[in-house]
């Protein structure tokens, strides 16, 4: 597809995080025409940690609009702006039936996992707690159910015993982003490939909230270890109760995970550097915890004197 080819095809863009500011940039650089870009503002609450959507796309004069897909008035507005493609990078919110049927050439969201595994809420946090070896991206069309459209392209990427969330969430940017340069051009021209997903054969998974970072110390080391790694900086942390006291665990290492060293929680070999704590089989070092509003620190030091969590 050439060049003029592609600057005929108005885009639409609903984009968030990291993933977004990258995708929106490979689109610029293609030339695509971005006709708006429909974005969040930022939670005070959370911890902002990516480049802003919403600058960027001002920096290229380009619209911008914080709306939320659930506004009444928003498919008229970007149906008067006339796309003919709609793209969702990490959006947080689903896109109406009545928003997606106005780009003609069709409607595509890119997704943390390889679909159908891992449809819905923060896959890049799921697979972790679950213990996957691989994830990807998938490109895909929206359709009125998440993530259950047609995949025109996907790419697998390994995960890392020494991967943390935002560790893996930064190595499928760029398998994310390169997909688009791939894709975008056959999308426009409407050759880009597509086949059906079989989503029985897949998985679903909800929103995590910060309860879900509880540790149960009866799990084996490998479970906590992985939870541990799901949840922590940029999310709210992993935890458990320390002397009365909410404990945050920030970062662990897998000591064993045969065997029953002592009770459940029992810190069995403080260190320079770690504390060991006995798990259902197994045991963990916890390098870096904090208990609540005092500071992070070496888990050596912070757990000084307490015998059990």
């Amino acid at each position: 597809m050439t060049a003029n080819e592609i600057a005929q095809a108005p885009c639409v863009l609903f984009a968030y995080q990291e993933m977004g500011y990258e995708c929106m940039r490979v689109l610029l650089e293609l030339g695509a025409p971005i006709k708006a870009v429909f974005t969040h503002a930022d939670d005070p609450h959370e911890e902002i940690w990516w480049n802003s959507c919403a600058e960027l796309a001002r920096t290229n004069s380009i619209p911008v609009f914080t709306a939320e897909s659930r506004d009444p008035k928003l498919p008229n507005r970007i149906a008067a702006i006339a796309p003919s493609i709609i793209y969702s990078f990490y959006y947080r919110h689903l896109l109406s039936q009545s928003i997606l049927k106005c780009a003609p050439r069709g409607a595509f969201n890119l997704h943390g996992s390889l679909l159908p595994a891992y449809r819905g809420r923060a896959p890049v946090n799921w697979v972790l707690v679950n213990g996957e070896s691989k994830t990807g991206v998938t490109l895909h069309h929206m359709v009125a159910r998440a993530d259950a459209g047609d995949i025109v392209a996907q790419r697998e990427v390994p995960i890392d015993d020494c991967d943390t969330a935002l560790s893996l969430y930064r190595k499928l940017i760029p398998v994310g982003a390169d997909l688009i340069r791939q894709m975008h051009p056959r999308i426009a021209a409407g050759t880009a490939p597509r086949r059906k997903q079989d989503i029985e054969q897949g998985s679903y998974y909800g929103r995590r909230r910060p309860e879900d970072g509880r540790i149960d110390w009866n799990w084996p080391a490998r479970r906590v270890f992985n939870l541990v790694r799901a949840v922590t900086h940029p999310y709210p942390g992993a935890f458990c109760v320390a002397d009365g006291r909410k404990l945050m665990v920030w970062s662990a290492a897998i000591s064993s995970e045969l065997g029953n060293h002592a009770a459940p929680g029992t810190i069995i070999r403080p260190s320079l550097d770690s504390t060991e704590v006995a798990c259902g089989s197994g045991s963990l070092r916890l390098l870096r915890v904090e208990f609540e509003r005092d500071g992070e620190g070496a888990a050596s030091d912070i757990l000084t004197g307490i015998g059990r969590l």
